[in-house]
């Protein structure tokens, strides 16, 4: 995936997360029970952090991936170790 590929895809999350962090916000102005409000921050705050890990993950692999290419089949090792081992960052 492209570096611009990938960044429009996390501004398009961030964009929705954004829209649905306004529908939150008319939902206290409205007085909504306590419990739906927090059930949708939850949300926000979930598809937030799935785009910052996205963004981390992306720069990370771009970052990684020319110089661990360079250094042959080992290089090529230690990237996949590390792609298994981001996925819990």
């Amino acid at each position: 995936m492209s570096d611009d590929h990938s960044h429009a895809a996390i501004a398009r999350r961030l964009k929705r997360a954004n829209g649905h962090l306004e529908t939150i916000v008319e939902m206290i102005e409205q007085g909504r029970p306590c419990a739906q409000i927090a059930q949708q921050l939850q949300a926000v705050e979930s598809a937030i952090e799935s785009a910052k890990k996205a963004l981390i993950h992306d720069h990370l692999g771009h970052s990684l991936e020319d110089t661990l290419k360079a250094a042959g089949s080992k290089g090529r090792a230690v990237l996949k170790d590390f792609r298994l081992v981001a996925k819990y960052l």
